[in-house]
């Protein structure tokens, strides 16, 4: 699997079978690779980011263009705000292995979780941020997206 690559075909191949088309011109896809990271988000953009671990997509999430935090680091922090990955790794008996805690889950997913990010032009708007975003959670069901009791 190369995500890069089908990343750019689902937003491709999904935006223009809905009649609205998005030009490469207008997105960028980032992989931050493994160890990685974490980017600001830059002015004018509005972004989805994809953490992986051992070829299994975790989380993926959005970012609105005024939701920096979000796509900067809170999900390297259990206590930043609802849903982050560190915490649902924190919550997740299948990863006591890990032997992380509150302190040090963020650099544990630095160091070994992928992350690749797709920056787009914030004027095309929260629609089609959200409908890349879901299009990539069909595609992949993320082990941390959802209610569990809802799979």
């Amino acid at each position: 699997m190369n995500p890069l690559i089908e990343f750019d075909e689902i937003i491709l191949e999904v935006t223009k079978l809905l009649g609205k088309p998005v030009d490469k011109k207008r997105y960028e896809i980032v992989d931050r690779g493994m160890p990685h990271e974490p980017k600001m988000l830059p002015f004018g953009k509005m972004g989805i980011y994809t953490f992986w671990h051992n070829g299994i997509a975790l989380k993926i999430g959005k970012a609105g263009p005024k939701s920096n935090a979000r796509f900067l680091s809170q999900h390297y922090n259990p206590k930043s705000a609802q849903s982050t990955l560190a915490a649902s790794i924190l919550s997740d008996q299948s990863m006591t292995h890990l032997d992380v805690s509150e302190a040090t889950t963020g650099d544990w997913i630095k160091r070994n979780c992928r992350r690749i990010d797709i920056l787009l032009d914030a004027d095309l708007g929260v629609f089609t941020l959200e409908l890349i975003e879901a299009a990539l959670h069909y595609k992949y069901e993320p082990k941390y997206e959802g209610f569990l009791a809802q799979r």
